[in-house]
């Protein structure tokens, strides 16, 4: 019997929208991580209002959001592709959060997460291809949506073509869409995203 796609969809949203860098922050200095900083509710700015130790929980979570539907719609026996969109959905809940007002992070933590549920090779593929990007460009947002359009054809040459491609493809156009927002922010430091003063 062929399993029911839309309670993982629904779940990797709903998880996505786990808004932890917001809770955290919150929490730890009493201040929106949104009102300041990149304006994004990420890891870097996390760490840039509340210091490392919150920023990588935050890293931790969000990459947990994308790792847990994922491993379970795996574990399910889902098709390849629609692990591909439970993974990009918790990409999207995370960037478009229900719960804190459609107004969240970038999706690279969740998207490693789900990645990394699916397969190693693929997530060390991805977070290489993404490294590169942004030393080569010298420009966070512009490598981040490079490195969502061009990692699934990579994966694809390499002969990648698992649950990780599906990820890959789903959940990079997801990436690109959330980054292009982002094409002609100034950086001021490489690894922390910030604007130009």
């Amino acid at each position: 019997m062929q399993p029911d796609f839309l309670p993982f969809w629904l779940w990797g949203y709903l998880s996505g929208s786990l808004p932890f860098a917001l809770w955290i922050t919150r929490l730890v200095k009493g201040v929106d991580v949104r009102a300041s900083g990149s304006g994004h509710a990420t890891t870097t700015n996390t760490i840039r209002q509340a210091g490392w130790g919150p920023g990588l929980l935050v890293l931790l979570l969000d990459m947990v959001k994308g790792f847990l539907p994922v491993f379970f719609a795996m574990r399910a026996d889902l098709p390849a592709w629609a692990i591909g969109i439970t993974a990009a959905l918790a990409v999207a809940g995370h960037c478009w959060p229900l719960f804190a007002g459609f107004r969240g992070g970038m999706g690279l933590a969740v998207t490693g997460g789900a990645l990394l549920a699916a397969s190693l090779p693929g997530f060390l593929l991805a977070l290489a291809v993404l490294l590169a990007l942004v030393l080569l460009l010298r420009h966070a947002a512009r490598g981040s949506l490079l490195a969502g359009l061009l990692t699934p054809a990579l994966m694809w040459w390499l002969g990648l073509r698992d649950a990780a491609l599906w990820i890959g493809f789903f959940a990079g156009l997801v990436l690109a869409i959330r980054f292009a927002s982002d094409w002609k922010r100034q950086y001021r430091e490489l690894w922390l995203d910030r604007e130009t003063a």
